[in-house]
C-alpha cells in the first residue's frame, strides 16, 4: 500500500476514534451484486457502494444511463460514437470498457469484442436501482471487475403494477414504454416489458432506433425459487465518426465523410433460467444458466460488416451460514463456466473465435469479535481461445491462459451510524477474442491482465445527513491496450496492435455526503480524485491518458409542493489528455461542467407529467479525444414525459 494511501488511513482513522454511539442504523440498503441471499446490505459489504434508488431515477428524468450516473460514484463517461462507457478507479476511457464490469440483474453485458456494453435497450422506466461498486471484485466476478461493477436491477415481477409512458423531446427523440406485473397466484408472478426508443440525435448520421420486449416469470415457495426470462432487443445507429478540432468547433453536428454510410443493427435474443433450492434454514443451493446470440450487420468505413455471436454461462453457487460466539459467520463457493463463439465478416478481415472459460471461487466471513467481521476469498479462472483470423492467424491458433485472484478484508461497525473498513483484492482481466486476433507479429497471445487494489473508507449515515470517505491505491500489470506505436502484425491492416503495457498505479480518494435541509430540500455533492501515472518504461511518470485527476457533482431535490418537485445536478470532468496519448506530448483536453434541470409534477396518484433540461448552459463538449479525433456530444436538449401507473 503507498505512502499516500497509508497517511490518508492514519487520518481517517483519527476521525473513527471520535465517532459517536447512536440508536440509529447505519444505511441497510438492500444489494444483490454481492451473490448473497445472507450477506445482502452495503452496511455489510467492506467496498465502496453507491445505490441509485428508484426514487432518484424518477427525480432526475434523465434520458438515459449515460446521462442519470455521469459524475456519479467517480464515474467518468465516454462515448466513441459507438456507446457509452463507463470509467471507474482512473482506468482510460479506451480501455473503460474491458475493465468496469456491467451487469443487468447479474447477467453480463461487456462485449465480446472491444465495443462498449449495448445499453441502449435498456429503459430507465424498468430499473429498480442501480449499485456502484467502485473497486476490483475479482474474486467474486473475475474477469474485467477491475475498476468495479455496476450492476442494473431491474423491477420486481411482484410488484403489481401496469405503467405506460411517453416522452418527446429535441432530435425527434420519441420514446414509449409498457411495462406490466403482478401476482398470477400465490407462488406465482409475471413481469413483461416493451419499448420503442428513436432518436435522430444531436449530430447528422446519427439515428438509433431501439426496441426492447422482454419477459419474465418467477416462482416460490418455502424451499424454492424458479424464474424463466426472455429478451429480445433490436438496435439499430447510424455511425458519424470523429471530427477533426477545427471541424469540431465549426460544426459539430457534422458527419465524418468517411463514415457517411456507416451504421449498424443489431438483433439480441436472451434467455434466463434459475432455480434456487434451500437446503435447510442455513444453506442454500443457487443455479442459473443463461444464453444469448446475437445477429448484427452493418458497415464500417464503407466495407460491408456481419457478425454472429453468442454465448451460454452457467453458474452454480451453495452459501450458508452458522453461529459462532461472535456472531454468524457466512461461506459462498461457486464454479462459473462458459462458452462464447464470435464470427465476424467484413471486407477487410474474416475472423472466427472460440472461447471457453472455467473459474471456482469462494468467500468467508467471520465475526472476530462483535461487529468486526474478517472477509477472504479466493478466486481460479482458466480461459482457452481458438482463433481462426484470415489475416493474421489464417491458419488458426489455439491460445490458453489461467489467472487467480484473492481477498482480504476488515469491516467494522463503530456505533450503529459509522463503520469502516480496509480492503486488499487482487485481480485479473483476459484479453477479449478480438485483442488475441490483433498483436505484433513476435506475440502469440498476450497474457493476463493482473492487478491489485488497496481500499480503506468511513461511511456515516444519520436520519438528516450522511457522508462516505474512501482512499484506493490501484496497481496494474501486463495492461491490455492498443499501442499506435507498437508493431502491427502480419498481414495487418493498420499501424499498431495490443500488447501488454508496462506497469501503470493508480491513486485516489472521494468523498460523498448528502444533507436533508428540512423534510422537502436535499442537497448532495461528491468529488473524486484520481492521479493515474504510468510507472514503467518509457513513459514512465507520464499520466494515463484519458482520466481527469478530478471529477465531482453537486445535486439538489426541493418538493416546492406536495406535487411538484424541482432536481437539479451540476457535473464537472476535470481536463485530461487525448486516449491514446501516452508520452503526454498532445496538449489536454479542456475541463468543462455541465448542468441539469428536471421538474416533476404529479397531477394525482395515476399520472406524472415530468420536464427535463439537459446542458442547460449550452456547453460545447467532446465525449471522447483519441488521436486528435473529437466525439462531439449534445448541446442543450429538453424532453417531456407523462408516466400514468393504472
Amino acid at each position: 500500500m503507498s505512502k499516500k494511501l497509508l497517511a490518508a488511513g492514519m487520518l481517517l482513522w483519527a476521525a473513527f476514534a471520535h465517532a459517536e454511539s447512536t440508536t440509529s442504523s447505519v444505511d441497510d440498503t438492500m444489494v444483490v451484486f454481492a451473490r448473497s441471499e445472507f450477506v445482502n446490505s452495503i452496511a455489510d459489504i467492506p467496498s465502496n457502494v453507491t445505490v441509485v434508488t428508484r426514487d432518484e431515477i424518477e427525480k432526475s428524468n434523465a434520458k438515459s444511463l449515460e446521462a442519470l450516473l455521469k459524475g456519479r460514484a467517480g464515474i467518468q463517461v465516454s462515448d466513441s460514437n459507438s456507446g457509452a462507457s463507463f470509467s471507474l478507479r482512473g482506468l482510460s476511457g479506451e480501455q473503460a470498457a474491458n475493465n468496469v464490469l456491467v451487469l443487468l440483474d447479474g447477467r453480463r453485458l461487456n462485449s465480446l469484442d472491444l465495443t462498449s456494453p449495448n445499453l441502449n435497450f435498456i429503459q430507465l422506466n424498468d430499473i429498480e436501482s442501480i449499485e456502484i461498486l467502485s473497486g476490483s471484485a475479482g474474486v467474486l466476478y473475475g474477469d474485467q471487475a477491475v475498476g468495479g461493477v455496476i450492476n442494473i436491477v431491474t423491477r420486481s415481477s411482484k410488484d403489481d403494477r401496469v405503467t405506460v409512458s411517453a416522452s418527446y423531446g429535441s432530435f425527434d427523440s420519441v420514446n414509449a414504454n409498457v411495462a406490466t406485473s403482478g401476482a398470477i397466484n400465490d407462488k406465482t408472478s409475471y413481469r413483461f416489458s416493451a419499448t420503442q426508443d428513436n432518436s435522430d440525435s444531436y449530430r447528422k448520421h446519427n439515428a438509433s432506433q431501439n426496441g426492447a420486449l422482454m419477459g419474465r416469470v418467477d416462482y416460490e415457495n418455502t424451499t424454492r425459487k424458479a424464474y424463466l426470462e426472455l429478451g429480445y432487443y433490436d438496435t439499430e445507429r447510424e455511425y458519424a465518426g470523429s471530427l477533426t478540432k477545427e471541424q469540431f468547433e465549426t460544426d459539430p453536428t457534422q458527419v465524418n465523410p468517411s463514415n457517411k454510410d456507416d451504421y449498424s443493427h443489431a438483433y439480441t435474443r436472451v434467455a434466463r433460467l434459475g432455480f434456487d433450492l434451500a437446503l435447510s434454514d442455513d444453506w442454500l443451493l443457487k443455479n442459473e444458466f443463461i444464453i444469448d446470440d446475437t445477429t448484427e450487420h452493418g458497415a464500417i468505413w464503407g466495407g460491408a460488416t456481419n457478425v454472429d455471436s453468442g454465448q451460454a454461462f452457467l453458474s452454480s453457487q451453495v452459501e450458508g451460514k452458522h453461529d459462532t460466539s461472535a456472531g454468524e459467520a457466512y461461506f459462498l463457493f461457486g464454479v462459473d463456466a462458459g462458452k462464447a463463439e464470435y464470427d465476424y465478416k467484413s471486407s477487410f478481415t474474416d475472423r472466427d473465435i472460440e472461447q471457453r472459460t472455467l473459474n471456482v471461487y469462494s468467500q468467508y466471513k467471520y465475526p472476530l469479535i462483535e461487529d468486526l467481521v474478517f472477509t477472504v476469498g479466493g478466486r481460479y479462472g482458466r480461459v482457452k481461445d481458438d482463433l481462426n483470423d484470415q489475416a493474421v492467424y489464417p491458419d488458426g491458433v489455439k491460445l490458453k491462459d489461467d489467472a487467480n485472484a484473492y481477498e482480504l478484508a476488515l469491516n467494522y461497525q463503530i456505533s450503529k451510524k459509522s463503520r469502516v473498513y480496509v480492503r486488499t483484492e487482487s485481480n485479473f482481466r483476459f484479453a477479449k477474442i478480438s485483442e488475441q486476433a490483433y498483436t505484433p507479429a513476435n506475440v502469440v497471445g498476450l497474457k493476463p491482465q493482473t492487478g491489485l487494489s488497496n481500499e480503506l473508507g468511513w461511511h456515516y449515515t444519520d436520519s438528516d445527513y450522511s457522508i462516505r470517505i474512501d482512499v484506493f491505491n490501484l496497481q496494474l500489470e501486463d495492461e491490455i491496450v492498443f499501442l499506435s506505436s507498437a508493431a502491427p502484425p502480419n498481414g495487418g491492416l493498420f499501424n499498431g496492435a495490443n500488447v501488454n503495457a508496462d506497469a501503470s498505479e493508480r491513486n485516489g480518494a472521494s468523498i460523498y455526503g448528502d444533507y436533508y435541509i428540512n423534510e422537502d430540500f436535499l442537497v448532495s455533492a461528491e468529488y473524486s480524485f484520481v492521479d493515474a501515472e504510468v510507472t514503467e518504461g518509457e513513459d514512465k511518470d507520464k499520466d494515463v491518458p484519458w482520466v481527469a485527476n478530478h471529477t465531482a457533482r453537486v445535486g439538489m431535490n426541493y418538493f416546492i409542493t406536495d406535487s411538484v418537485d424541482v432536481y437539479s445536478d451540476a457535473v464537472y470532468t476535470g481536463s485530461m489528455y487525448q486516449a491514446g496519448d501516452y508520452s503526454n506530448s498532445s496538449g489536454k483536453v479542456s475541463a468543462y461542467w455541465l448542468v441539469n434541470l428536471a421538474v416533476n409534477y404529479n397531477i394525482n396518484e395515476s399520472l406524472t407529467l415530468s420536464g427535463s433540461l439537459e446542458n442547460v448552459f449550452d456547453e460545447q463538449y467532446a465525449s471522447y479525444v483519441q488521436y486528435d479525433g473529437y466525439y462531439p456530444r449534445s448541446e442543450r436538449a429538453f424532453y417531456v414525459t407523462g408516466t400514468y401507473q393504472f
